[in-house]
């Protein structure tokens, strides 16, 4: 049996019939949309068989991107969704009082000055020795007002 790479390869030579016949196969009792371009036909075909081979998405990936679907339809922007998780290794640089502050992102917290912490919080406030947010004071956060500090 051919990879699903060798499959998807192979998908741009397939004829219009053979991508209608496949539709039908895949995607049982839903009817193919008159005006669907030979493209977008193909671009269904290869998502089912990579969702077959590899895994479908998972609930609540779905609904995540539905909430993100509806966000940007009703107000054109998906800037507060982007305040998600940072990946590992990532660094976050705040100046303050004209010293530059380095904290990196671990899978289980952050580290700043050879120190671990469990969260940014605890980090600003030893930089500013004030009550700070850690995300607002490194620019993670939406205050209030919707505009970054």
């Amino acid at each position: 049996m051919a990879t699903i790479e060798d499959r998807l390869a192979g998908l741009a030579t397939w004829s219009p019939a053979q991508l209608r016949a496949e539709w039908r196969r895949l995607y049982r009792g839903q009817a193919l949309p008159e005006d669907m371009s030979l493209d977008l036909l193909g671009r269904c075909i290869a998502w089912r068989w990579q969702e077959k081979a590899l895994g479908a998405m998972p609930p609540a990936r779905i609904r995540e991107l539905g909430k993100l679907a509806k966000q940007l339809e009703t107000t054109g922007d998906l800037d507060q969704a982007r305040s998600g998780q940072i990946k590992p290794g990532s660094r976050l640089v705040r100046e303050w009082q004209g010293k530059a502050h380095v904290v990196t992102v671990l899978d289980q917290g952050y580290e700043y000055e050879n120190r671990h912490y469990g969260s940014l919080t605890p980090i600003a406030r030893h930089i500013t020795g004030a009550a700070w947010s850690g995300p607002r004071f490194f620019g993670l956060a939406v205050g209030k007002t919707g505009s970054k500090p």
